[in-house]
């Protein structure tokens, strides 16, 4: 099938060159200016129920605090001292200039206690963005808003000593996104130096080594420059960067490493380099097609879910293998053609690692496993299903620690304002109610109503404070509040700030914040967002026939990961179902795609269990630089990991099988078949699963929470792959099939176990 593809390819090798050159340089100065394009907040494509607050929000107040920052402010003296005030009315003009700022609400103007900490010398202004600013997720007005406080505070007099951070939910999500984007160069820069040091080691030469690093900084420069075209169809995330470099070198080396130790094995067999390039298009490039394909199923899976991030990841990661396949089976090979023997330059690197390369080992390791596989099987699976069994314990949400980087300014600013017990006040849970045409929320039974809801969510010990109409002072009944509000004009004018953020000019659409208490962690937050709802859905006496919806950022999470959980069993479905007509396709039987698809499960079950043991419980979290247990993991890793480590893990399976199949359709000696298939592709097996080690473990060093996650499970994923699934389990279990392995591929007299020798 390969051979025409490899004798044209190989003959016109120097065009092929010339292509692949060409797209570099033409995508280089895009990949360069990516970040330019991409998202620097998160989206979903559902319409949600927090979704719809929000919207609701924006709808019924001029200057709705749907998006907003905090600048929380540290000072040498107290918050009363002249020099504080001058500081807090240069940033209040300061904000008040910015298009995008609606209104500030301070300690100056709201005259609220929560907005000082007890020393006196914190405070912090709450700054509304206005809808048309925040609406598009690819841009972010923070970095803006940051230079303007520089600017005004180098100017102003007396500023000196003073510590102003930006921080809140929009601040939050754009250092978040702009630490990962750094940490995606940056982890490029320290894995190339190491994945080198491997492959010499693999290959014994340094020309062998460097071309699989030419293919994988090419697959990614060119994936990153259709990324930016494709960013101006959709919104592309951000993390893009990360999944791109990680997936980028994994497999752009991998199958460059399977390529390359191909072609040297043909030119020791005595052909010329071109017959070597064109021989090994035929056998590796085969190899490296279904590898790609397997992985771009995983891939094409994620478009289906309905978070921006996660399908942009999906995007991203089809540009990424795609580009790494065909520069495999048509840029790799010319190269080969070209190089010929001085693939192996320099000689002298060869002698010192000729011990590495001996197969005398694995040969032996592939014996003893064909005498005993059952003791394999029983051992490997023993392993794997104990590894795996903490995920069974997996807790989804967002993480207790760790989910903002604490070095970013947000991050300094969150904790300075749990510090003085008011991170609650930037995190509510927001409760919009809308009456029905021509109700008023301060009058009558809806009055009543709202205090109801009021008292019921406050009963909750995981909430400190509601605010609302129904509790603009503190501790008042029902006949006290309608007593208070018997003037409504009066009562509006009194307290202006506080009725133009929780009550609609027409008095129809009223806001319930509901503040969390500071301990209580991001995924308890879910939790109360979780019993607010329950709340609701209860019906509350008083407002029958008013829609009541729950939003702000933690409802928005448990809406997010709803969906995402909803669909992940299509998602499986998708990549499994496809997957195993693939691979029953490309080798003819039944048992190797359910045996591929059932140990790929055992194998990323293992990796999540492995990423509960240390994220969620804590166990070498410290390794990682986790302040503790992070008590949940992130609902949109084990959906990436699934969906990346799936395809990848087929990889080597991919690798092995094409091998044994090799041999056995030459010998028609299963056993024999699958000793030789593992003693040929170990080395390359281990090679590639250290290399792709190295790159994900990389980014599990990361300083963003949700990178990390998703890095150290791709690593645990390969490395539990290429040992006990690919060295142990796989050849085992051929062993004790036999010819069932072939079925319906090959037709026998009997398909039973033959004992080789």
């Amino acid at each position: 099938m390969f051979a025409l593809p490899g004798t044209f390819l190989v003959r016109w090798r120097g065009w092929v060159i010339a292509a692949w050159a060409a797209l570099a340089l033409l995508f280089a100065p895009r990949a360069s200016h990516v970040q330019q394009v991409l998202a620097l907040r998160g989206g979903i494509s559902e319409t949600t129920e927090a979704s719809r607050a929000t919207e609701l929000l924006k709808q019924a107040f001029p200057s709705p605090f749907a998006d907003y920052v905090a600048i929380v402010v540290h000072g040498p003296v107290r918050w009363t001292n002249q020099r504080f005030e001058r500081v807090l009315d240069t940033l209040k003009a300061v904000a008040e200039r910015q298009a995008y700022v609606s209104q500030i609400i301070s300690v100056r103007s709201i005259g609220e206690s929560s907005f000082v900490s007890p020393d006196r010398r914190t405070t912090f202004l709450i700054a509304a963005l206005t809808p048309e600013f925040t609406s598009d997720i690819s841009k972010s007005v923070v970095p803006d808003l940051r230079a303007a406080i520089r600017d005004a505070m180098g100017r102003a007099p007396g500023a000196d000593g003073f510590d102003v951070m930006v921080t809140g939910f929009p601040a939050l999500d754009h250092d978040v996104r702009t630490i990962s984007a750094e940490d995606s160069e940056r982890g490029e820069r320290r894995v190339l130096p190491l994945t080198l040091v491997v492959l010499i080691v693999a290959f014994g030469a340094l020309v062998a080594a460097m071309v699989p690093i030419v293919v994988g900084v090419l697959a990614i420069t060119i994936a990153l420059g259709l990324v930016t075209i494709a960013a101006r169809y959709v919104p592309m995330s951000v993390f893009v960067l990360n999944i791109t470099t990680m997936v980028g070198l994994g497999v752009g080396i991998d199958y460059s490493l399977l390529v390359v130790t191909r072609f040297r094995e043909e030119l020791n067999r005595g052909l010329s380099p071109v017959d070597a390039a064109v021989r090994t298009v035929e056998t590796a490039g085969s190899a490296v097609i279904t590898s790609g394909l397997t992985v771009v199923v995983g891939f094409a899976a994620l478009l289906t879910t309905p978070l921006s991030d996660t399908r942009s990841v999906g995007v991203g990661g089809l540009f990424v293998v795609l580009v790494a396949v065909l520069l495999a089976t048509t840029f790799l090979p010319a190269v080969l053609a070209v190089l010929g023997r001085n693939i192996d330059r320099p000689k002298w690197l060869a002698r010192p690692l000729a011990t590495f390369h001996a197969p005398t080992g694995w040969e032996r390791w592939a014996r003893w496993l064909g005498h005993r596989p059952w003791r394999a099987v029983a051992a490997g699976g023993s392993a794997v299903v104990l590894l795996a069994f903490p995920a069974t314990q997996i807790r989804l949400g967002l993480p207790a620690t760790n989910w903002f980087p604490p070095e970013s300014e947000s991050g300094r600013g969150l904790a300075a304002l749990r510090a003085m017990g008011a991170s609650g006040v930037i995190q509510p849970i927001r409760v919009v109610v809308q009456l029905p045409e021509g109700e008023h929320a301060p009058r009558g039974r809806w009055l009543s109503g709202l205090k109801a809801l009021t008292d019921s969510i406050r009963k909750d010990p995981r909430v400190r404070e509601v605010r609302g109409v129904a509790s603009v002072r503190p501790h008042m009944s029902t006949l006290q509040l309608l007593f208070f509000y018997s003037d409504p004009a009066a009562a509006r004018q009194k307290y202006a700030k506080f009725f133009d953020a929780y009550l609609s000019t027409d008095e129809r659409t009223t806001l319930l914040d509901v503040i969390p208490a500071d301990t209580v962690s991001l995924a308890g937050m879910m939790d109360v967002a979780r019993h607010v709802r329950a709340v609701v859905h209860r019906g509350v006496r008083g407002l029958g026939g008013a829609e009541i919806l729950v939003g702000g950022f933690a409802a928005s999470n448990v809406d997010t990961q709803h969906e995402l959980l909803r669909r992940f069993p299509e998602t499986m479905g998708l990549v499994l179902g496809i997957t195993a007509i693939m691979l029953f396709a490309a080798f003819r039987s039944v048992l190797v795609p359910l045996k591929a698809v059932l140990l790929n499960c055992l194998s990323v079950g293992a990796a999540f269990g492995l990423t509960v043991l240390v994220f969620q419980h804590g166990y070498g979290g410290r390794l990682f630089g986790l302040e503790g247990p992070t008590e949940a993991i992130w609902a949109v890793v084990p959906v990436l990991v699934f969906a990346i480590v799936f395809g990848l893990s087929m990889d080597y399976e991919v690798f092995l099988l094409t091998r044994v199949k090799e041999v056995f359709d030459k010998t028609g000696r299963n056993d024999h078949a699958t000793m030789e298939g593992l003693s040929a592709t170990a080395s390359t097996i281990t090679s590639a699963a250290a290399i792709m080690i190295l790159v994900f473990g990389t980014f599990a060093f990361s300083r963003v929470l949700a990178v990390q996650l998703v890095g150290f499970g791709l690593a645990a994923a390969v490395l539990l792959d290429a040992t006990l699934i690919r060295m142990v389990l796989v050849p085992a279990i051929m062993h004790i099939a036999g010819r069932w392995n072939w079925w319906p591929g090959v037709r026998a007299p009997k398909l039973e176990r033959e004992v080789d020798g």
